[in-house]
């Protein structure tokens, strides 16, 4: 349906000075975002670097948190005042990060907004999120995030078509409105409200093996439960493990989205998802699952007690790749992990003779490789897996490629014995590769100014004139001494456009090979949070409780860093 609306107004504000996005966008308390004028701000700054053209298209949708609905209709406004010429808005604002890099990427849209704070809280007292997203379906790079935020510091007014009626998300339909400024330009946007969930389903049918999934599930008996957490990827889940892939309802939990998350803090890890571990332990689940907020990150595990690292994870699927159709037709053009991730993927880019990149955290910088052809599948330790089927991380993918992968490992099963299970996929893998233990003590909501002192102390540390008396010392916990081989401060060049990335994180490699990462993370929406990153390889004793394994390391790791006497805590928030 067609309106005609006369004025697209101007309002003018004061700005914003705390409106800097870090990796995954701006994220603050929600009551922050609530502020008058604030997420205007923030709106119209990122549409005055991006709307460059009369034939701009924005994609908007997010997580489903409290104050999703209520931004979206900003965003419309907002952008038909800026004169974009076509908005695509999920219906119900409901939209995973993976499914709306997949949208913009097959729409071929300039872009798009993300409400969504990922993994962390939802609610009026907790978190909320805007990001954007570039045409080539992966987050904003810092030289546009940097343009946003001085865009936030002298902008006095922003432009919207405040008379637009409030646009029906439960209903998919198209809306065409006639705008007209004060000068007396006019111009139309369209508004279409869509399935975001169609098109990323048939992107997963393409990319694994459906049929022999199904075919494993149906002759194995085999018990699967993916936990959505309350969040987006509940009508995902539903869609692709009830629908098509007929498994019954008991397979998915918390599946409707909500908006606060139904209380749950939905980042997956063993302390947040505790009871999915818990039913899929005692229940002898074969393949338990969970997803975050925003439906980018993924936690696996299975009967027996089983939990695979995210650094394993990766490194898994990266060796069983060409059990998967869309890496047997494309194969794989190389393989790259984050930093503070374990070494476990380089060893299988080693043995399967793979380019191999080692990155600081964030997706993007996966991204710019991806674009380049010179990477296909990538992980980060903090529960992100992902390929080049879209340019984030996307949890249901990697769910489905350890399907995928006990589907093809199990072909030639005719079920009597049973069958191979994650526990002896994960083993098989330690046996030809050796372990890389992991852990990450993370240090939440500790005070900024703690945060800040603590990276300062590490890396004056790790500076030049300082690390030469270092080198060679040596740090006993636990009973155990390491020998630091060599230290520093993480920078990167990308190898794409040449941008250099400083100060990624303080790191300190032991003679045995060992590691000891401490970063300062970008994702959390108040004070600072502190993580500390421990690694220790062994070729052939891989079957120790990881905690044991990794005891003496912990304790060096919160001597070296000084942990206490900068956060205050004795303990950390969330161990991995």
């Amino acid at each position: 349906m067609s309106s005609s609306f006369t004025a697209a107004t101007i309002e003018y504000i004061k700005p914003f000075t705390d409106q800097n996005p870090g990796t995954s966008g701006l994220r603050k308390r929600t009551k922050v975002f609530q502020q008058k004028y604030y997420s205007e701000s923030f709106i119209q700054a990122t549409l005055s670097n991006v709307v460059d053209s009369s034939d701009v298209s924005l994609l908007v949708g997010g997580d489903g948190r409290y104050w999703s609905e209520e931004i979206c209709q900003t965003i419309i406004k907002l952008s038909a005042g800026n004169k974009v010429k076509t908005v695509y808005v999920a219906k119900d604002s409901i939209l995973s990060t993976p499914a709306a890099s997949n949208l913009i990427r097959t729409l071929k849209l300039s872009g798009g907004f993300l409400l969504t704070a990922s993994h962390n809280p939802g609610g009026p007292d907790y978190d909320f999120g805007i990001k954007y997203n570039c045409g080539n379906g992966g987050p904003a790079p810092e030289k546009l995030t940097n343009a946003i935020y001085q865009k936030t510091l002298e902008q006095n007014s922003y432009t919207t078509v405040s008379a637009l009626p409030i646009i029906d998300l439960k209903t998919l339909a198209s809306y065409t409105f006639e705008i007209q400024n004060a000068l007396g330009e006019s111009w139309s946007t369209t508004v279409h409200v869509i399935d975001a969930i169609k098109d990323y389903v048939t992107l997963m049918k393409e990319i694994f093996d459906f049929p022999t999934i199904q075919n494993f599930l149906k002759k194995s008996n085999a018990k699967i439960l993916l936990d959505s957490m309350n969040g987006v990827t509940g009508p995902y889940a539903t869609q692709i493990l009830v629908h098509e892939l007929k498994l019954n309802n008991s397979s998915v939990m918390n599946n409707v989205p909500k908006a606060d998350f139904g209380g749950i803090h939905p980042d997956p890890n063993l302390t947040y998802a505790a009871s999915l571990a818990e039913k899929t332990w005692s229940e002898n689940i074969d393949l338990g699952a969970a997803s975050d907020g925003d439906g980018d990150r993924n936690m696996i595990v299975a009967k027996d007690n089983v939990f695979v690292n995210p650094s394993d994870s990766v490194a898994v699927i990266a060796d069983n790749a060409h059990l998967i159709p869309f890496f047997k037709k494309s194969g794989v053009k190389g393989l790259a992990r984050s930093m503070p991730t374990s070494m476990a993927l380089d060893r299988v880019a080693k043995r399967k003779n793979l380019q191999f990149y080692e990155v600081p955290t964030g997706w993007k910088f996966f991204g710019n490789l991806m674009d380049a052809g010179k990477l296909s599948i990538c992980g980060e330790e903090s529960f992100g897996t992902g390929s080049d089927h879209i340019r984030e991380k996307d949890g249901i993918w990697a769910i489905l490629a350890w399907l995928n992968i006990l589907a093809a490992s199990n072909a030639e099963k005719t079920f009597e014995q049973g069958f191979i299970g994650v526990k002896e996929i994960l083993e098989n893998h330690y046996r030809i590769y050796g372990r890389n233990y992991f852990t990450r003590y993370d240090y939440e909501e500790v005070s900024s100014e703690g945060g800040a002192e603590l990276m300062k102390y590490l890396r004056n540390l790790v500076s030049a004139e300082n690390k030469t008396h270092v080198v060679g010392k040596k740090y006993t916990g636990n009973g155990e001494t390491y020998v630091v081989k060599k230290c520093d401060d993480f920078s990167y060049t990308d190898p794409v456009d040449g941008s250099v990335s400083q100060k990624q994180g303080v790191y300190f490699v032991f003679e045995d090979e060992s590691r000891i990462v401490y970063r300062a993370s970008g994702t959390g929406s108040q004070g600072a949070t502190i993580r500390v990153y421990v690694e220790k390889y062994e070729a052939t004793n891989y079957l120790t409780e990881a905690s044991t394994a990794l005891s003496g390391l912990v304790s060096i790791a919160k001597e070296l860093g000084k942990i206490k006497e900068f956060t205050g805590r004795d303990e950390p928030t969330v161990i991995t």
